[in-house]
């Protein structure tokens, strides 16, 4: 079938035929519908003459002993981000009806506050040269992107996919019943997609003298003359780089180490980016207090030594993490468990506590990117309607800092595969072996393998370089696929590329890649 007319003329003929309640899905040649154990016959004969052809009819499972007419809806999906709209889209190819409640801005957290706009940011920022008047037209080119992809990746698919959409508050009252402002719907199976929301520390004083977030932090116009920065993880390293690219100096301020869930090398070399344009960086400083003083905000604490620090700043950037937004859904009227954060415990199959409700994304402990919550929207409703055991497995997971220069990884880290029991060895090359850097005129930065010391077989990889984004799922795809680091070693590599870099860290395994010529094999 290539349109809906077409599912209109198969609707027909099933109808004619005997059939019952016929939905038809002309994307994936489906139709859903009442009959009984002998109709395959008269169904296969009604289509006679047409251009349709009747493949097999397969029984499908009500669910729970529950007849099909018990529920208004087999999905009912609360939240509107990627996680949402993968696993809306998913049961729609399956054949089954789905309706999406939303109480906020459809797209959620990537399109609108996150991966979109920061990367937005990001670039106009590298632009900027320090000039603080770019960043009003960089705000308007923002706001336009994100108005598109909105309406491109979103708002249109809502009707492309025929996915009922409700605006408001939805809360579960027990496992099959969602309310929304006040009006029940009942669903065969739920998917909570309702993202999070950036994290508040308890810090004396923090809420009188004001703070930024991620959220409000895309919103400046212009930045600030100093600013301090509490979390060096992904978001406080991004938007704090790009607010300094804009002009403002920024004291970066972590608890523990720079991105402390990266390899220690890759610490070294932000640290060395950072305090290289000019901006301060206190590790292992814990923040207790702030007061306004006037116009300004004084940040105090410890170091890691006891010794007291002050720092004086026009503005702060919260950057401490996020909390998954489950306060207010009902999850203890249902019997929904969660962690004392309040993040949905899922398995694998992305089934909470409570088998016909999933969740999915930043709402749960699972990973928090937008690819995961994708993944793991397909996943549940694969699992709820389809053939099921569908499960994500995070083994090679790629993950990406977007700072200048670019830390980029996947798999496990040497601390991680350790952790996990592995007896590892590593190499790393330094990025000026990559000839690429060379041309590029920008050595900072390194390639790391790490690999299981008995198999050889690759655990994990990190390249921290200029345009090191694109040089990650090379190294997925090996790590997936369960290659040894002399099989990479050996794999074509495009010459003055980036992504060279994994073959000749692969190589350092067993020789000398500085006695090598140019592009070796």
């Amino acid at each position: 079938m290539t349109c809906d007319r077409c599912a209109v003329h198969v609707r027909e003929a099933l109808e004619a035929a005997g059939a019952e309640r016929v939905e038809v899905y002309w994307r994936t040649g489906r139709a859903l519908l009442d009959a009984d154990d002998a109709a395959e016959a008269g169904l296969r004969a009604a289509l006679d003459g047409t251009q349709y052809r009747l493949a097999g009819m397969r029984e499908i499972d009500a669910g729970a002993g529950e007849a099909r007419g018990d529920f208004d809806v087999d999905l009912l999906v609360i939240g509107s981000g990627g996680g949402a709209f993968a696993g809306a889209i998913r049961a729609r190819d399956l054949g089954r009806s789905v309706l999406m409640v939303e109480r906020g801005t459809t797209g959620g957290t990537c399109v609108n506050v996150g991966c979109i706009p920061s990367k937005a940011m990001l670039v106009d920022g590298l632009a900027a040269h320090g000039d603080p008047e770019r960043m009003r037209s960089a705000q308007l080119r923002k706001r336009a992107l994100v108005e598109r992809l909105r309406a491109d990746k979103y708002e249109r698919l809502v009707d492309e996919y025929g996915i009922g959409f409700r605006r408001g508050h939805a809360e579960l009252l027990d496992p099959h019943t969602v309310s929304i402002a006040g009006e029940t719907v009942r669903a065969r199976a739920i998917l909570l997609a309702v993202g999070g929301r950036p994290s508040v520390p308890a810090i004396a004083g923090l809420e009188a003298a004001g703070y930024l977030t991620s959220t409000s932090a895309l919103e400046l116009e212009r930045p600030p003359a100093r600013l301090a920065v509490l979390g060096t993880g992904s978001v406080g390293l991004e938007l704090g780089q790009m607010l300094g690219d804009f002009g403002a100096h920024v004291t970066f301020i972590a608890r523990h180490r720079l991105v402390p869930a990266a390899e220690p090398e890759a610490a070294e070399v932000i640290r060395e980016a950072l305090t290289g344009a000019g901006h301060a960086v206190l590790e292992h400083h814990t923040t207790q207090a702030v007061t306004l003083e006037g116009d300004t905000k004084v940040l105090r604490g410890r170091d890691g030594e006891g010794s007291a620090f002050e720092v004086r700043v026009d503005e702060i950037l919260l950057a401490t993490g996020r909390t998954p937004n489950t306060d207010g859904l009902g999850l203890e009227r249902v019997g929904v468990e969660t962690d004392a954060a309040g993040h949905i415990l899922v398995s694998a199959e992305q089934r909470t506590s409570v088998p016909s409700v999933f969740a999915v994304g930043d709402c749960t402990q699972q990973p928090e990117y937008v690819y995961v919550a994708a993944a793991g929207g397909a996943a549940a409703a694969e699992n709820a309607f389809g053939e099921g055991g569908r499960r994500l497995d995070f083994g090679s997971l790629p993950r990406i800092i977007f700072t200048e220069p670019t830390i980029a990884s996947a798999g496990l880290t040497e601390a991680m595969a350790r952790e996990a029991g592995f007896e590892v060895e590593t190499r790393v090359l330094p990025i000026e072996a990559v000839p690429r850097a060379l041309v590029n005129g920008d050595t900072r930065g390194f390639a790391k393998l790490v690999a299981d010391a008995d198999s050889g077989r690759l655990l994990g990889a990190t390249v921290v370089a200029s345009n090191a984004a694109d040089v990650v799922l090379a190294a997925t795809i090996a790590i997936e696929r369960g290659m040894s680091v002399e099989e990479l070693g050996a794999v074509w590599a495009p010459y003055l590329t980036m992504a060279e870099s994994l073959k000749l860290a692969a190589q350092t395994f067993t020789r000398d890649v500085s006695k090598l010529s140019c592009c070796a094999a």
